[in-house]
């Protein structure tokens, strides 16, 4: 029934949320989705799992208050195995969790300061992305929309700094640079199939590449266009892509 399928708190235009979103439709399982906005959804993810997380996503399953989308991920393996995203194999598994854990940990963090700061540089975009993000009654107001979403952004995210941005641009890279030298001559990242590591490294590089199959159409700042469009030939930006267009059923 409707009443009993698993919810899913979230943020529409995180990535830690689109890679649980594309968890739940890989698997095809029938959820319902509550969206959130910045800042709101930290006292509201601190009610639902009863104080053990601050952040989205959150999945209510089977009377469970999941926060963090890696325990997300282990919580649906465990409970949809079909299709699997886990490999069967040990040593592979292990490879996976590893990868998806670097990817989350190292990349996540920087791709999201490097992207937050090179909007609050570009007002009319970034206001257009925050009135986007918050009810309709409210988006009819986009400046106030923007202001607060620098706000909170700058305080939550260090987006402020140029020279934090700095240093997660050359994170971001290394991160790149990792994804290509992981693939090695091989479609995916361990064995032959989609795994979570796969999930995970494209769901996190997605606010750089934005692929059509992805959560969020804009234009960008022009500082994240002249990134883009110099990683634009490299095999790590068309893996991506080919993720999203190969593995993103919504």
């Amino acid at each position: 029934m409707a009443a009993n399928r698993p919810v899913l708190w979230h943020l529409p235009v995180s990535h830690y949320s689109e890679k649980v979103r594309w968890a739940l439709d890989h698997k095809r399982v029938p959820h319902r989705r509550r969206a959130l906005f910045g800042g709101v959804h930290i006292p509201i993810a601190l009610a639902i799992t009863k104080g053990r997380s601050y952040t989205l996503p959150v999945l209510e399953l089977d009377a469970l208050s999941i926060g963090d989308s890696t325990e997300i991920i282990a919580a649906l393996e465990q409970r949809y195995p079909d299709p699997p995203l886990y490999p069967p194999d040990p040593a592979q598994r292990a490879r996976a969790l590893e990868l998806e854990d670097w990817f989350d940990t190292r990349l996540g963090p920087d791709i999201r300061r490097f992207v937050f700061h090179a909007l609050r540089g570009e007002k009319e975009l970034f206001d257009e992305l925050a009135a986007s993000q918050i009810p309709p009654a409210l988006s009819r107001y986009p400046r106030l929309a923007g202001a607060y979403g620098r706000a909170f952004t700058g305080l939550r995210y260090q987006t402020v700094n140029a020279r934090h941005a700095d240093q997660a641009l050359h994170g971001v890279t290394e991160a790149f640079d990792r994804l290509e030298a992981e693939l090695g001559e091989n479609q995916y990242l361990v064995g032959e199939r989609f795994t979570v590591a796969d999930l995970t490294a494209a769901s996190m590089f997605y606010p750089l590449v934005l692929p059509p199959e992805g959560p969020l159409t804009m234009d960008v700042p022009k500082t994240v266009s002249d990134v883009r469009d110099s990683l634009a030939g490299r095999r790590g930006s068309q893996w991506v892509s080919e993720m999203f267009a190969r593995h993103r059923r919504q």
